[in-house]
């Protein structure tokens, strides 16, 4: 019953390298983990001396210019009322004053 073939098979590292290959090509790259947007936004915003309208978590607004901020809080220059200092935390969403 024998044909006279042979099954030719390539060894095991080498097909274990084509399919490492494989995956390498397939998978997307991660994301990174900080896209600088967000300082980019303020740094814009602070050069330009926007007057910009912050609404906290109660409702409350303030407007003012940012006049530095750090990782967890901006400073806001007001002209109605001393300077302040808040933590972004406490910021539901900010947009430009018309």
């Amino acid at each position: 019953m024998e044909t006279g073939r042979r099954l030719i098979r390539p060894p095991l590292a080498e097909a274990k390298d084509r399919k490492m290959d494989k995956t390498r090509l397939q998978k997307k790259p991660v994301p990174p983990d900080q896209t600088n947007a967000e300082n980019f936004y303020y740094v814009k915003q602070m050069q330009s001396k926007t007057a910009m309208v912050f609404v906290l978590k109660g409702g409350e607004t303030l407007q003012g210019v940012i006049e530095w901020y750090d990782k967890t809080c901006l400073k806001i220059n007001r002209d109605e009322g001393p300077n302040l200092l808040v933590y972004k935390a406490n910021i539901t969403y900010m947009y430009k004053a018309e």
